[in-house]
């Protein structure tokens, strides 16, 4: 029997899973069918959304001046997918200086309602209003005393009966090809959570420094970051009067803890006149100027560019790039150094 020849074309075998048949590539027609669809699921989405913000009133504004009043803390509580977005509607409240708890309903009717007490206030998301975890807790939040915010989608259900306050997103239809899946009703109740924590937010004093000190990690927390939280004080701060011989200013940075690579220079007052750096030494070194007893304020650079210690260090940053040096002296409002800021610290902050 003759071979086939070896440039026969042979045909594409495609590798099922295990358990799935083999699918061929989509067609062209398929993907952008699928396109269509995906924007029709952000669409209907937004719609949701956009529809929400029709219901806003009394209720509303009740809600917000019940969680302000709050003297306890938020228990945000909810089951299945409105449990996930109440987690993070408890996270984003706790982000913003409001004390918030999520509790899973499951678990609160074995012992997890000793997390709430009086003085609390509940919010309680569900879509249809009658998940039935949540329904058993609303006699414990009444015997509490613990005032309930429903958000749900059905201002008639069980749930919103059983509550202070309703936040009603009314009858959404779901992005899903069978209308099952929580999907717009989901983003809906997540951006009315997020528009209920973010009215809370203007309603109260609390600033970038307040947000700053809820979130001393990363890109977020350097950048309201102070001088005052990263400069060199104390035994560490390199001080020496404008009349030191240089031999002791030398002393002084080679021994000064962290070995900072210049001394501010300051008169009988404290006040800053002037720094003397590394750089400043290795050059008169070159230069054959190897007289230590001068007095510093004869060799010094006069009129250093400094800092305050509420200087943002990003902008303290900013300011050394620009005029190429590794230190910067940092003084009160009558001019007294109290401090250095070293390229070093900035390193390991990762400012730079």
């Amino acid at each position: 029997m003759a071979r086939s020849p070896r440039s026969a074309a042979k045909k594409p075998r495609l590798r099922a899973l295990p358990g799935r048949p083999a699918q061929a590539p989509a067609s062209a027609s398929d993907a952008e069918s699928t396109l269509a669809y995906a924007r029709g699921v952000l669409e209907a989405e937004a719609r949701a959304i956009l529809g929400v913000t029709e219901r806003l009133g009394d209720a509303f504004l009740r809600a917000v001046q019940l969680v302000r009043e709050c003297t306890g803390q938020v228990v945000v509580t909810g089951m299945g997918k409105a449990g996930h977005i109440g987690q993070k509607l408890s996270a984003t409240l706790a982000s913003t200086g409001i004390r918030s708890v999520y509790l899973h309903p499951a678990e609160a009717v074995h012992g997890d309602l000793g997390r709430v007490g009086r003085g609390d206030v509940i919010l309680a998301l569900s879509n249809s209003g009658s998940t039935e975890e949540l329904l058993r807790l609303l006699p414990a939040f009444k015997r509490m005393a613990t005032p309930v915010i429903a958000l749900t989608g059905d201002a008639q259900s069980p749930l919103a009966r059983g509550a202070e306050v309703v936040l009603d997103i009314g009858p959404i239809e779901e992005a899903c090809p069978m209308g099952l899946v929580p999907t717009a009703s989901t983003a809906a109740l997540h951006a009315l959570g997020d528009a209920l924590a973010m009215a809370l937010l203007r309603s109260r004093p609390f600033g970038t420094e307040d947000y700053a000190l809820l979130h001393p990690g990363g890109k977020l927390g350097r950048s309201v970051q102070r001088v005052y939280e990263l400069m060199r004080t104390g035994n560490a701060n390199p001080l020496v009067l404008d009349t030191a011989p240089l031999a002791q200013v030398v002393g002084v940075m080679t021994k000064t803890p962290g070995r900072p690579g210049a001394a501010c220079v300051v008169d009988k007052t404290g006040k800053l006149v002037g720094i003397f750096t590394d750089g400043d030494l290795r050059r008169r070194v070159e230069a054959g100027l190897t007289d230590f007893t001068v007095p510093v304020r004869e060799v010094m650079g006069k009129k250093p560019r400094c800092v305050t210690p509420e200087t943002l260090v990003l902008t303290a940053t900013a300011q050394m790039r620009e005029l190429k040096v590794d230190q910067l002296p940092v003084v009160d409002a009558e001019g007294c150094a109290v401090g250095l800021l070293d390229v070093q610290d900035l390193l390991a902050a990762k400012f730079v």
